[in-house]
């Protein structure tokens, strides 16, 4: 029987004449797959061109905006303008496929390594490491470093902009720098940039009022400015709701075109009370203007998950897939077909290759990430449930062969 989902419509964004093919987004994916030096990879266009085909818009993992904002090796550079040939060999890659492609761009802050950074210290709004494990201590920014920032951030969008990008999308999560200076726990300044929720969300709000600046400056057609904000930390002091909320608000007054949630799951309650069952979504529907642009990212797989996200009193606008779309290129196309039998919900290992994932990214799946994504060689893997998220399943590094234990096939004699 053939499904008519809603998330297959098209859409056009009210303030800005961009229409998307559906309501589907391919969410930034970490690929460590860049060259050294920051330079888009052929593994990389790969990648991308087998998942351009599906997505109405592809946002790229996060590119750093300065050579002390990257954050792991292998990461996209957009600090130089000799990196613009091959970000734009990128956003022709994903628009070929009919996508528009959005280029997420950031700084790592304090989650980085003296190593990653070429021997020089991480940086972040205050001397203070992150708090659970081992961590380095970073420097705290001056005032002139901070405007330097800033400006690192404008000159990353202009070229996004000559890149013939669609869009870009300020990282404004995942605990990296701009989400830093807006956290109590890495920022402990007393100056303009810290000491009052006022003066911590400073930061993200000057970076992205620049940027909407370079945007109308530079942008000959309609260019895409998203912001990606995480709602809570789970640290003391952290970020609560009530201050990301505060801060979506004040985001509102300026020229953003959406808001890209990142969550542990889509559905979610706020995880910093426990006793709360309203979804994390809802609490920003509620405060943000009539139908403004939401995307939801967190473990959506089915498409009647995606088609409840957005049907369940259209709290989203989009949905963001993300390891949903490494295990399945095509799915998509397969929803629009009527073969939503064959999309595949869990990894083979056997299938790298073949789903055109780069090997750091492969090397990440099958150890770090390895709970957080079905595999079918897991023990707990579940046939019946194929996209079961079981991050409570322990992974047991296989014995060594015994050569002495192997079976021999005898040649039969009649």
């Amino acid at each position: 029987m053939q499904i008519n989902y809603d998330f297959l419509d098209n859409y056009t964004f009210k303030n800005k004449a961009v229409t998307l093919g559906n309501h589907v987004i391919m969410a930034p994916t970490t690929l460590r797959a860049s060259l050294a030096d920051g330079s888009v990879s052929d593994n990389e266009l790969n990648y991308y061109r087998m998942r351009a085909q599906g997505p109405a818009m592809v946002i790229t993992e996060a590119a750093y905006v300065n050579d002390v904002g990257r954050g792991w090796e292998g990461g996209i550079s957009v600090s130089d303008d000799d990196k613009i040939p091959g970000l734009r060999r990128l956003a022709s890659t994903i628009q070929s496929g009919g996508a528009k492609a959005i280029l997420q761009i950031f700084a790592a802050g304090r989650q980085t390594t003296t190593e990653i950074l070429r021997g020089q210290q991480p940086v972040s709004a205050s001397s203070q490491a992150y708090p659970h494990g081992e961590h380095e201590i970073p420097r705290a920014l001056t005032h002139s470093e901070i405007s330097q920032t800033m400006e690192d951030f404008a000159q990353a969008t202009k070229r996004a902009i000559l890149a013939g990008f669609d869009g870009i999308e300020l990282h404004g999560a995942n605990l990296y720098l701009m989400q830093q200076f807006f956290s109590p726990d890495s920022n402990r300044r007393d100056d303009i940039w810290g000491g009052t929720v006022e003066k911590r969300r400073r930061f993200g709000l000057a970076i992205t009022a620049k940027v909407a600046q370079t945007i109308e400056k530079f942008a000959d057609k309609p260019f895409l400015l998203g912001y990606r904000q995480s709602p809570e930390e789970p640290m003391t002091p952290g970020i609560t709701l009530e201050d990301s909320l505060g801060f979506a608000e004040k985001l509102m007054a300026l020229p953003v075109d959406y808001l890209h949630l990142s969550l542990n799951d889509a559905f979610q309650t706020p995880f910093r009370d426990k006793s709360d069952t309203k979804k994390v979504m809802d609490y920003y529907r509620a405060i943000l203007p009539p139908d403004f642009p939401l995307i939801i990212a967190g473990l959506l797989k089915k498409p009647e998950q995606v088609e409840s996200l957005l049907d369940d009193g259209g709290e989203a606008t989009f949905a963001a897939l993300g390891r949903e779309l490494i295990i399945e290129p095509n799915w998509v196309q397969k929803v629009k077909n009527n073969d939503e039998l064959a999309i595949r919900y869990a990894l083979s290992p056997s299938d790298f290759e073949l789903l055109g994932i780069p090997k750091m990214l492969e090397k990440w799946l099958l150890t770090r990430f390895r709970n957080g994504l079905p595999v079918t060689t897991d023990s707990e893997f579940d046939p019946m449930q194929p996209w079961q998220y079981y991050k409570h399943a322990v992974i047991k590094t296989a014995k060594p062969i015994d050569p002495t234990q192997l079976m021999t096939l005898k040649k039969r004699s009649d």
